[in-house]
């Protein structure tokens, strides 16, 4: 194989293990990622790791955990997906995605490896497991792995250590054609990320979720701590969903404090308020206008979005620009209705999904016909992506999000990069 030299060569080379379209479920599995792991020499048990899954908040947790074991002096490795902006945000030191050489250097020699193992594992798998692999070569102290899908048959859960910590964030109906369509069915595939004396840490849910949680902890023996959700702290400058996901993830330290003699919590929790996590409650500034950008793909997670953009931004006028993929097509009235409490008008689109999985955009004629049927009338469709885009940007309102698919996220992110005569950048929190 010919060396990578670039992102672009990176991604059309990641490109081609992306499996067929409608192969998940044969995709489901653990056995190739376990081969695979095993061929490279099972580097994920070569540091202590904390494994966060959930159906919403797991992505955030992860960066707040990440963020406090830095700030403690340790070396920490980030692995999250999907990526919105660029491949490496996948391999992350200290919060810092891995430099475009380095990524392209050491994913080049990853891939040599894995050519001689004759095995075809898909595009998540290969990029945990290189993860993984790069995490051991850069000899970090903790890892933290965000769950890609579920938990019990993720790619992500090859850990055989028995220090690993789990955190499992809220659950809700997500990912429902694979994982179960009840909550007691993703409850059980979430709760598979715990091992054998692994210590578990989750918030106190409805009692169908706990009870799963119980039951498997049981037969793991592993040691389960149920939190209470803490009380919005109003003069936080986090909305209140990601004042949750903090003290979650703070809750996580400070066992690591007692267990492995890290530096107290009081030390290391400042600046933890402002780290971007990109596509969640993300607000930057374009052309003068405020843009928000977050992934809310499902009715728990657009409600959550929803009190968050109206106790951020009160009665001023959003604009929504609004894609989703064809498998949440049974969360769509309900996230139309959860639009609605906020926006002045929304605009839909279709757009490319071509990372982890191929994954087929709703009709944005569809979408428009939820709103309607929800009783809001201000909405318009556009089927190719730069002109919704230049429509949302052509809108008066002042504030404009860009929510739904985090792939539509990330499209939209790519054409404003595109874009030489604005800038893009981060507002502080």
């Amino acid at each position: 194989m010919l060396p990578i030299r670039n992102f672009s060569e990176a991604n059309a080379v990641l490109a081609t293990f992306v499996p067929p379209a409608g192969s998940l479920g044969h995709n489901y599995t653990l056995d190739r990622m376990r081969q695979l792991m095993d061929a490279l020499g099972n580097p994920q048990d070569r540091y202590k790791v904390v494994h966060v899954a959930g159906t919403s908040g797991k992505t955030s947790t992860s960066y707040f955990m990440a963020a406090l074991l830095g700030n403690s002096g340790q070396k920490v490795g980030l692995t999250v997906s999907p990526h919105i902006d660029e491949v490496n945000e996948r391999v992350q030191i200290n919060l810092q995605p891995l430099e475009e050489a380095i990524f392209c250097r050491e994913l080049s020699e990853f891939l040599e490896l894995v050519q001689k193992t004759d095995l075809s594992p898909t595009y998540f798998e290969l990029l945990i497991a290189f993860a993984y692999w790069e995490f051991a070569r850069q000899e970090v102290d903790y890892a933290v792995i965000e769950v890609g899908l579920g938990g019990l048959l993720d790619g992500t859960n090859v850990i055989n250590r028995a220090d690993k910590l789990c955190i499992i964030t809220d659950i809700g109906l997500d990912h429902t054609n694979v994982l179960g369509n009840d909550l007691p069915k993703i409850a059980y595939q979430k709760a598979g990320i715990m091992m054998p004396h692994n210590e578990v840490l989750t918030y106190q849910q409805a009692d169908e979720v706990m009870q799963v949680f119980c039951r498997v902890a049981g037969e793991q023996s592993a040691h389960l701590t149920v939190i209470q959700p803490p009380k919005p702290d109003v003069t936080s400058i986090l909305p209140s969903f990601q004042q949750r996901n903090r003290f979650l993830a703070t809750r996580a330290y400070d066992y690591l404090v007692e267990r492995d003699e890290l530096l107290p919590l009081s030390v290391v929790l400042g600046g933890t308020e402002t780290i971007t996590i990109p596509g969640r409650m993300d607000v930057m500034t374009y052309r003068s206008k405020t843009l928000v950008f977050d992934g809310a793909h499902n009715e728990q997670k657009m409600y959550v979005l929803a009190g968050a953009m109206k106790a951020t931004f009160g009665h001023t006028g959003v604009a929504v620009l609004l894609g989703m993929v064809e498998d949440k097509q049974d969360q769509l009235l309900a996230v139309a209705q959860e639009v609605s409490t906020f926006a002045t008008s929304v605009i839909t689109s279709s757009f490319s999904a071509r990372q982890d999985t191929p994954r087929k955009p709703l009709s944005p004629e569809r979408i428009a016909e939820a709103f309607r049927d929800s009783g809001f009338t201000s909405v318009t469709t556009y089927w190719k992506l730069n002109e919704a885009l230049q429509a949302l940007l052509d809108r008066p309102e002042p504030v404009l999000l860009i929510a739904g698919s985090f792939y539509l996220v990330s499209a939209v992110r790519q054409l404003l990069r595109e874009d030489t005569h604005a800038s893009l950048h981060s507002l502080s929190r």
